[in-house]
């Protein structure tokens, strides 16, 4: 029975659906995790890559005072209340005078947990271009520039890496069509698809307390988790039960984004894809040791779990995770 419900749960996590976090297998050690807020203890920014059938990048001249005249792509900070979509067409309103659809996350971008940017590709439907006649506090004008000539002064040079995603995505998508699953979280989190391999065959790191569950890490806020990044949380619930001067561990991106931003609930879970493999193989066959009992390594039998997970692993298909 606890394997259905295994298979079920990873089922779900790898199509992008998400689980509800009914509670965690590791939190910060100093204390326990506190409920986050907006503008309080995180802040989330959203970002909108528009790509037209011309090779366009739509970006906005800004309006602030401190980069007056320069241009970026639209983005801002998320309001209370907001989901991540409803943040996201609110501010390419505002500063592109566009309506929008997300189509796909293209990036996760994070200074450690208390400040996160998500990056998505998106495409107008309606609505019209906001002109210098409009200019506000929100920005000047919004326009549309070859990919490969965009205007100048541009804010900051860190847009042209998202730009050149999402053109790399529209060529050929590494991952699938990913959004956000409107699930309520109180924490910023992470379940972990923590993997091992070998010949074929894949484990899966599996919590115990309770019913058998793919783990929840919850990241804390003390100076060295917000300097290490949110890495620093998957690092020790697997050092909780692993012993890791051997091992290499990686996160290798986002299976899925759970938000909802409705009564309160401003955290967030990122649904990972994370490696654990010897640091020299040899002939290890066999997943690593796990210490204790509040964890075991689950043998993925099914074939068509087992090959998704394998793709997914040889082909880098995530979202990535940037710092």
């Amino acid at each position: 029975m606890a394997s259905e419900g295994l298979r079920g749960a990873l089922t779900a996590v790898l199509g992008g659906r998400g689980l509800l976090v009914q509670n965690y297998d590791s939190g910060p050690a100093a204390e326990p995790p506190a409920p986050v807020r907006l503008r309080k203890n995180v802040c989330y920014v959203v970002l909108a890559v528009f790509l037209n059938e011309q090779d366009e990048v739509l970006l906005v001249q800004e309006a602030k005072k401190e980069c007056r005249g320069s241009w970026y792509l639209p983005a801002g900070r998320m309001e209370p209340g907001e989901t991540i979509v409803e943040a996201l067409q609110r501010e390419v309103k505002e500063e592109a005078g566009l309506q929008c659809e997300p189509l796909t996350l293209l990036s996760v971008e994070e200074r450690g947990p208390s400040w996160i940017r998500f990056a998505f590709l998106t495409r107008p439907t309606g609505g019209i271009l906001k002109t210098p006649k409009e200019a506000d506090a929100e920005s000047l004008q919004a326009g549309w520039y070859p990919r490969t000539s965009l205007p100048t002064p541009l804010r900051a040079q860190d847009i042209l890496h998202l730009v050149n995603l999402a053109a790399q995505y529209r060529q050929r998508a590494r991952h699938p069509l990913l959004l956000p699953q409107e699930l309520p979280c109180s924490l910023v989190c992470q379940r972990l698809v923590a993997t091992f391999t070998s010949v074929q065959t894949v484990w899966v790191l599996v919590g115990t307390v309770g019913t058998p569950h793919l783990p929840v890490t919850a990241c804390g806020f003390a100076p060295m988790e917000q300097r290490g990044g949110i890495k620093m949380a998957v690092l020790r619930l697997l050092q909780e039960c692993l012993t890791l001067h051997h091992l290499a561990v990686e996160t290798k991106g986002l299976l899925g984004l759970q938000h909802l931003g409705k009564d309160l609930t401003d955290g967030i879970c990122m649904n990972v894809l994370v490696t654990v493999a010897f640091r020299n193989p040899g002939l290890q066959n066999e997943p690593p040791k796990v210490r204790g009992e509040n964890f075991f390594w689950w043998k993925v039998v099914e074939e068509d779990l087992q090959n998704q997970l394998l793709q997914r692993l040889r082909d880098s298909s995530v979202v990535p995770i940037n710092r």
